[in-house]
């Protein structure tokens, strides 16, 4: 049966909505009608050559035509409109119908005063880091790394790299040496930008002594650069480092010189997590980024020329390269640095009101906090520009759905999206002309001939299983680096189901149409020979007051398995056995007897990644007392002695 929905859009908001615009110009393409979302998505993975060149003309500012839309063998191999040519930098800096006077970037940050630049002065400072960038010998195919707060200058190396053609790769200042060098080691980089300090929570912490050891692991480069400190015009730079200022002392134009480049060629290297070994570093497409980003941003998330948009998120996450596209489609940029709960925990909320915000984009994680803490955004004031709020990182639960309808406004898009490192874009969205329910993604976005494949490999009408994408999508990286012949890169995303991309995610379409994100596949549980989503235990329990956060993890027993359920309870509320009473019969009725922990603990804590995300394969080491592994990728090391101690 059916669930009515949270949300739906009014009729005036789906006739503006850009979705509905090329839908109805992807009829005449099409030569038929597609009536809804639905038609429209059928046709673009039934006719996806016809598809990808409908898209890839209406959005990118091509410098040469492109011969053919699709080549090559295998689905991971695939290489993308051949002959044509275009340029990241190009495309962002000079979107259409936008001048020079245009406002591009807001930057915010802890303790600092608000900057903001025009697009005219986003290309100047641009040009300037291009030009010296060329001075230290920088060229295509060379790169650039950076370990940087989130600040208009890391914005500027990012741009001026695209507009060269040479290969840029970030991590945010709250990486340790060891982890940092783990993946920037790989790519042998030629010039190192590093923010001196960092500003979160309230607290300034000294990056040097971190970009000082950095830098004596990376012989190949060639310069070494400070960024300037929010709020510190004369922070000190660490010992063997340009300021900026200095660096970028150098004779340049107005604009950056953008070179065309072919689509395939490389943009970035971003990084998987590492919690099982050394990172994997991705190597991703430009004109394959930069399209698969604004089609999601313009036509999913409805951005307009002139909106107001952010995504919180550090420089070492998917969401920034994602966030920063949107220059394209002439929206003005938000760059958020230091913590989102400070000076409290409205501070995301603020900013959407002062800077009249159209799209916010956040955490699940950050979500389910504010409710636990009985928050009520909506008593700041209307947020009459808000359309769009946007979370990502881990499953939403229908509690978190429920909170931004509830305390938040009840008039918005609430868009969950799932996506990933791997393709630095999405495999499942928000649709803003269609109805959103509780707990459930939308639907898969265009061009994504999305299945669920139960354990033969084979698609599934009902229930869950593993996320596979049949057909090859251009954001799809070019492969590993150091992975010549592929054979890491087609052991990582091929062989489980050969032919299709198998992504590690564990999802499940429901009536509606849209579909609930169980976790990882990696993180599945496994009581009695039956699979369970780690989320399907947990997004009952987040749902009660005083709950921050959980973790559903396996703990081995005999030849099976239990779960073990760890949880992050208020600061004001302790887990006592009526609150443990309170959480089985959650997982009871919210999932099935099944699902009910065999053990319920609090901790303090949970160890998460840099990006936020539950290190839920380190908890299950720590829950059967094995060795967790590698700690580089662990961004709150102390969560570990903290959950270690909680542990019977």
């Amino acid at each position: 049966m059916s669930e009515a929905p949270l949300w739906t859009p009014s009729e005036d908001r789906v006739a503006r909505a850009a979705m509905t615009a090329a839908r109805l110009d992807a009829q005449e393409v099409a030569g038929r009608p597609l009536p809804d979302y639905d038609a429209f998505h059928a046709w673009s993975v039934q006719d996806a050559d016809a598809f990808w060149s409908f898209l890839a003309a209406r959005l990118l500012p091509w410098r040469a035509r492109w011969r053919t839309v699709r080549a090559g063998g295998s689905l991971l191999d695939t290489r993308w409109f051949e002959d044509g040519r275009l340029n990241v930098a190009e495309a962002l800096l000079y979107p259409p119908g936008r001048t020079g006077d245009a406002p591009a970037v807001v930057a915010v940050a802890e303790d600092a005063p608000t900057v903001r630049l025009s697009l005219a002065e986003l290309r100047a400072l641009t040009a300037r880091v291009q030009a010296a960038l060329r001075a230290s010998g920088v060229g295509p195919g060379d790169t650039v790394a950076l370990v940087a707060a989130n600040v208009p200058e890391a914005l500027a190396v990012f741009l001026a790299c695209a507009a060269e053609g040479a290969v840029f790769t970030s991590c945010s200042p709250d990486f340790g040496a060891d982890a940092a060098a783990a993946r920037f080691t790989q790519v042998a980089p030629k010039v190192l930008f590093g923010s001196p300090a960092a500003r979160y929570g309230g607290r300034r912490h000294d990056v040097r002594p971190t970009l000082v050891a950095l830098e004596g692991a990376l012989p190949s480069l060639r310069a070494r650069v400070a960024l300037p400190v929010p709020g510190e015009g004369d922070a000190a730079p660490p010992r063997g480092f340009a300021s900026f200022a200095s660096w970028t002392d150098v004779t340049a134009g107005d604009a950056p010189d953008c070179r065309p480049l072919p689509f395939d060629h490389p943009l970035y290297v971003l990084y998987s997590s590492g919690t099982t070994g050394p990172p994997k570093a991705i190597r991703h497409r430009a004109g394959g980024a930069l399209l698969s980003q604004l089609k999601e941003l313009r036509l999913h998330a409805d951005v307009r020329p002139g909106d107001r948009v952010t995504y919180y998120t550090t420089t070492g996450w998917m969401m920034w390269n994602w966030l920063v596209a949107a220059l394209g489609l002439g929206a003005v940029v938000t760059l958020i640095d230091g913590s989102p709960m400070w000076p409290d925990r409205m501070r995301l909320w603020r900013l959407a009101r002062d800077e009249d915000l159209s799209l916010l984009g956040t955490s699940a994680r950050y979500l389910h906090a504010l409710d636990a803490a009985g928050a009520r955004p909506r008593e700041l004031g209307p947020f009459p520009a808000l359309r769009t709020v946007a979370s990502t990182g881990s499953p939403l639960s229908r509690a978190g759905f429920r909170f931004v309808y509830r305390e938040v406004t009840d008039d918005v898009h609430l868009a969950s999206i799932s996506g990933g490192t791997d393709i630095v874009s999405c495999f499942l969205l928000g649709v803003p002309t269609l109805p959103v329910y509780a707990g459930q993604i939308q639907r898969p976005g265009l061009g994504v001939d999305l299945a669920v494949y139960g354990e033969q490999g084979r698609a599934l009408e009902r229930g869950p299983g593993e996320l596979v994408c049949r057909q090859p999508l251009p954001s799809m990286p070019l492969g590993f680096v150091h992975d010549e012949d592929g054979r890491r890169y087609h052991e990582a995303y091929g062989a489980r189901f050969p032919g299709v991309w198998t992504h590690g995610d564990r999802i499940e379409r429901r009536p509606e149409g849209g579909y609930v994100h169980h976790g990882r596949s990696d993180a599945t549980l496994n009581p009695g020979g039956v699979r369970i989503g780690s989320a399907e235990v947990t997004g009952p329990v987040l749902a009660l007051p005083g709950v921050v956060d959980a973790a559903a993890v396996p703990r081995p027993r005999g030849h099976d398995e239990e779960i073990w359920l760890l949880v992050v309870m208020a600061e004001d509320i302790r887990l006592d056995e009526a609150q443990e009473g309170a959480i089985r019969q959650a997982v009871r009725e919210g999932a099935s007897p099944r699902h009910v922990p065999a053990r319920v603990l609090a901790v303090p804590d949970l160890p998460r990644t840099r990006n936020g995300k539950t290190m839920e394969k380190l908890l299950a080491a720590l829950v059967a007392g094995r060795d967790p592994g590698p700690l580089t990728a662990v961004g709150n090391p102390e969560a570990i002695d903290a959950v270690r101690a909680c542990l019977p």
